[in-house]
Order: structure tokens, then sequence, then C-alpha cells
């Protein structure tokens, strides 16, 4: 029996990847049918499903539940099922057209131009995206990534039940930490774990996330390093980058009893406070029962407040889900504890001044976020050791210098400190 928490909204996972014969026979089936180009958001989505990381999950989903996800956080289809972020298909209004009820579709990865899946059309239908923008997002500014990739959608959305045929080239290229869930559970319950804190990574880790990585441990019996390994925006680190740069500090300052790293191929929407809920939904389908909920979590600029990640937890019905949320503060370098430490347990309010040579020049509090850490790098800026392992650092280094063209890193007030704790 185990000991893990059950997935979410069913006793056991629910994995959509066909394999052997039945796979065979599908794909064969697949090349004779219509075709529905996806985008990367939509076809890291149909990966989810086929790996179970988004149980209970049948398929696309259809208007009733689209709207009541936006309203309400709920699916009437799965009887009023707590879900946060809709999972959508959409298409061309002539593609759309010419596609019957009751049809089935082959499923088209536009980027490496290769059938994932196939889908029965069980339903068609358009939605208002200004809506879906304001409810999941919060904005209706095309600055927002996520905004943009829901306004550059097409304008009918198509539902209905899938079945994946493949996990794209995640597997081969990140062989070392691309995981299912149910590979997770299974190391997790031979370790004998029963709380399991998930770290959410999108950055290489700095020096707090590697304090909150502590933390956890100190309070569950072991850490899930998680990365995205599904695509980001422009600027972001490399998933391969960061892989490297996390494998450099974990070997070396963590006990390897008490983690494990695992990596997913989702695609990052930048939406805070709903994508925190979203990464908190799957996370239990991998057997988390914890996910650690740090400052701007899943956020991006200034379109959230530091902190409401962790306050939308306290806004949806307690037994939305079964795992919980391990808030922590801001934390920092503080100069004055010659530590790492939190707003809740650092007197010192001053913030540290550094100069361009990377120096301490003064006052106590050094800031750290992965924005700032990017923007360093990018701009050949030394670094400051108390910022990340020397270790990190390097493997960095090997990577801004092998760009040709460096991308611009824009500093928000959430990634400085210059905005008012929330």
């Amino acid at each position: 029996m185990s000991k893990l928490v059950p997935p979410h909204g069913s006793p056991e996972l629910k994995p959509l990847l066909l394999t052997g014969e039945e796979r065979d026979e599908e794909l064969k089936k697949a090349q004779t049918l219509k075709k529905v180009p996806m985008t990367t958001r939509e076809t890291s989505d149909l990966i989810m499903m086929g790996i179970g990381a988004f149980t209970p999950l049948d398929g696309f989903m259809g208007h009733d539940d689209w709207q009541a996800i936006c309203a309400e956080y709920r699916m009437p289809s799965k009887n009023g099922l707590f879900w946060p972020i809709p999972i959508t298909l959409s298409a061309e209004q002539d593609l759309a057209d010419s596609i019957a009820i009751g049809e089935e579709v082959a499923l088209w990865d536009l980027e490496t131009e290769s059938i994932m899946g196939t889908m029965k059309v069980a339903e068609k239908y358009t939605i208002d995206k200004e809506y879906e923008c304001k409810q999941v997002f919060r904005t209706t500014d095309t600055q927002h990534p996520g905004v943009q990739k829901v306004m550059a959608q097409g304008p009918v959305n198509l539902a209905g039940p899938v079945k994946v045929l493949s996990e794209s080239y995640y597997p081969e290229m990140f062989p070392t930490i691309y995981q299912r869930p149910a590979e997770a559970r299974k190391i997790f319950e031979e370790r004998g774990w029963s709380t399991v804190a998930a770290l959410q990574l999108r950055n290489p880790m700095h020096n707090s996330h590697a304090y909150l990585a502590w933390i956890a441990i100190e309070v569950c019996d072991g850490v899930y390093i998680h990365q995205l390994i599904g695509k980001l925006k422009p600027g972001d680190i490399p998933a391969e980058v960061r892989v490297k740069a996390i494998d450099a500090l974990v070997n070396k300052y963590f006990r390897k009893e008490r983690v494990v790293q695992g990596g997913y191929p989702m695609e990052m929407r930048y939406a805070g406070p709903r994508e925190a809920l979203l990464h908190a939904v799957f996370r239990q389908n991998y057997g988390c029962s914890h996910l650690i909920v740090g400052r701007d979590h899943a956020g991006v600029g200034d379109y959230y407040g530091p902190f409401d990640a962790q306050k939308i937890f306290n806004e949806i019905p307690q037994d939305a889900l079964v795992l919980r949320p391990l808030n922590m503060d801001w934390t920092f370098y503080c100069y004055e504890c010659g530590s790492m430490a939190s707003m809740k347990t650092c007197p010192h309010e001053s913030k540290a001044v550094i100069d361009e040579n990377g120096n301490y020049k003064g006052g106590a509090r050094l800031l750290l976020s992965g924005t700032m850490l990017r923007k360093l790098m990018s701009e050949g800026k030394p670094v400051p050791k108390e910022f990340s392992k020397p270790e990190v650092i390097a493997v960095l280094k090997e990577y801004y210098d092998s760009l040709e063209e460096k991308v611009e890193v824009k500093l928000h007030g959430v990634a400085t400190g210059e905005i008012n704790k929330k």
C-alpha cells in the first residue's frame, strides 16, 4: 500500500500514451487522418496528458469546462473536479469547418513535424480570448508572454478524447531527468518516503533555491527538484544548460538520499497564481505531498505581487487538493547575519550595495533572483559569490560566452526588491 498522496481526482494515474502494437496501429491510422497543427504549448499539454501528469483528463477540454475553469476552477464534465487553467486545442476557421463532429483527426506538432496523437472531435466552439486572459493571467496586456499565446490561437477550439503516440524528443534529449509520474512515484516509494516537497525550477539554482530546498528537507522526507524542460521565453536559460548547472550544485551540496531530480515537458504560461495551482495539481500526480511556493512563483514582469501565488491557495476550497503549499518568505543573503536568511528571520533591513566588479560595499540584504542572475551573466558582469555556487557560475559562464548574440534581460520590481511586500 503506497504511503504517497493519491493522484488528483483519481485512485490511480491515468496515462493516455499508447505503446506496442496498439501504438503502431493507431499511428498507421493517424497517417490517413486530417492533420490539426498544434502549437508548442498544445503539444506539451498533450504529452502531459500522455504521461499521466494531467490525470484525470481524457483530452482537450470542451466549452463548459473551459468556462467553468475560468470562472470557478472546476470541471462540470468531472463532477465539478478542481482544475485551475483550461487545457485547450485551437484551430483555424477553415480547418475547423472541414472537420465533422465525431471525426478522428491526427494531432500534428509543427515544431518537429510529426504526429503526436489522435483525437475524436466531440465539440467545436469559440471563446472570448480576452476573458480567458483576464481570468487566467489577470491581464490582457499583449506584452505578457502567456497572453500573447492565447491571443495568437486559432479562432475555434476543438475538444475531445485523445490518444497519445509520442513524447517527442524529451526522453532522448534529457535521459537523466525526464520522468513520468509513475517513475517518480516508484523512486519515492522505494525510498520509503511519504512526504515529498516539490521545488519548481525554470532557472538554474541560485543560493535562495538551495536554501528553500534544504528547509523542505528538514520538514519532509525528501525534496523533488522538478525542472521544467519545455519551451521558455526569449532570454531564459535553455533547459540543457540549466540541467547541467543544477547537476553541478546538487551533486556537491545535497545529501543524495534526500533529493530526487526530475524533468517535465510542460511549457511555461507565466500565469503566476493560477499556474502555481496547476503546478500543484500535477505535482500531486507525481506523488508530492507539498509544493514549495516562494516569491513570485511562475510569475513574469510586475503582473503579480510577490506572494500572490501563496495567497491563492487560501482562496480555493480546502478539499480542492490533497497536496499542500509549503509557503516560504522572501529569502536573501544577509551580510550582517553572515548567512542565508528570510524576512521572517533577519532583523537587518538595509539593502546590500555591490559595485560593478561584484564587490560588497555595505548594507545587509543581497536579494537573489533568477532574473538578476541572468542579467549579470548576459552582460558579462561578475556575480557576487554569495549569489550562487561557483560550480553553477562556471556552467553559466561557459554558456553565455558561447552566445554570438546577447539577449537583453530586463529587470522588474519583484527581481530587484523595488516593490512593496504584498
